[in-house]
This record gives structure tokens, C-alpha cells and sequence, in this order.
């Protein structure tokens, strides 16, 4: 069946930047208030999280200038899609030490069960965004190949900061402890 085309617009240079800057004012909006709602919900792990989301952009960032990257529509919404999974990844995390230590774990047990349990969950996840994200780049053109490679960029880094990055900075937090008598989540 024929496409028709109903409707055919031009974007000039400056409503393009317009909407370049709302969408960095959108996306810096719906950050503050993801970074308010987890350190005040999961504590210390949502400081945590927010220093391991921090992590992530700088890395998803210095990543798309080493490819030569411009930021479009799309990418910021690769960007805000990263941003998604990313903190969605803690979550699990943060959940899995909650639910280890109600189970009885010591904090110690729980913070290592916890990684190990949600990381299955985080790479089943993050691994099927992946495929999506090489069939777009591969059937896809234009702002659909940017917003691949933007959310490719994102996932691989997302995971990284998600898992390693916060379970580095846990390990510095409640391992200079000689016993650790309960985990701030």
C-alpha cells in the first residue's frame, strides 16, 4: 500500500536550536527530579546511584564527541532514554540489597547478593535495548541512526556505571568498616 504524504514542513536553523534547547531544558529538568526522588527514597544508595548516573553522562558524553557526534532530537532522546535505563538498573540493585536484608543477609551478604541478583535482570534488559538499538542503526537513516547510536552508546555505558562504578564506590563506602551494623537504603 502507497504511503501519502499529507503534510510537508521545513525547519529553519533557529527552530531547530529552540527545540535543541528544550529538550536539554526537559531532559535537565527530569534529571533534578529523578536525583531528588532517589537520594531522598534509597538514602546513601541513591547517593550512590545519583554519583553512578553522574558517571554515566560524562562517559556517554565524552564517547559521542570522540565519535564526532551532534546533539539532536534524537540523540537527547537517546540521552533521556540512557538516563531511563540507567537508573532503572540501580533501582534493581537498591531493591535486591533491600530485599537481602529483610531477608536476614548481613550488609555485607546483602550488598554483594544484591549485585549479583539484579545483574542477570540489568544484562537481559540492557542486551535486548542493544539489539534493538544495531537494528536501527542497520534498517534505519537520519535522526533514527543518531538516536541508535546515541542509545547504544548509553546502554554500554549505563551498564558499566550501573553495576561497576556503584559497586566500586559501595565497596569504598561500607568496606573501610570493620563491621558493618546496617546499609542506608
Amino acid at each position: 500500500m502507497p504511503v501519502d504524504i499529507i503534510e510537508e514542513r521545513v525547519i529553519g536553523p533557529s527552530l531547530g536550536r529552540e527545540n535543541i534547547e528544550a529538550g536539554i531544558k526537559a531532559m535537565a529538568i527530569g534529571t533534578a527530579f529523578i536525583i531528588v526522588f532517589v537520594m531522598f527514597y534509597y538514602k546513601l544508595v541513591g547517593i550512590v546511584t545519583v554519583i553512578g548516573l553522574g558517571v554515566n553522562m560524562l562517559l556517554l558524553v565524552a564517547i559521542l564527541s570522540v565519535l564526532g557526534a551532534t546533539l539532536t532530537m534524537p540523540g537527547i532522546a537517546g540521552i533521556v532514554l540512557t538516563l531511563g535505563m540507567a537508573v532503572d538498573a540501580n533501582v534493581l540493585i537498591a531493591e535486591r540489597i533491600r530485599e537481602e536484608v529483610r531477608s536476614g543477609n548481613s550488609p555485607m551478604n546483602a550488598l554483594k547478593a544484591g549485585y549479583e541478583k539484579a545483574w542477570g535482570t540489568i544484562l537481559d534488559s540492557n542486551l535486548t535495548t542493544l539489539f534493538a538499538a544495531m537494528a536501527m542503526f542497520a534498517f534505519g537513516s537520519g535522526p533514527v541512526k543518531g538516536f541508535a547510536v546515541t542509545m547504544f552508546t548509553g546502554i554500554l555505558t549505563s551498564m558499566f556505571s550501573a553495576v561497576t562504578v556503584t559497586q566500586l564506590i559501595m565497596a569504598l563506602v561500607y568496606g573501610r568498616q570493620r563491621k558493618v551494623q546496617s546499609i542506608s537504603v
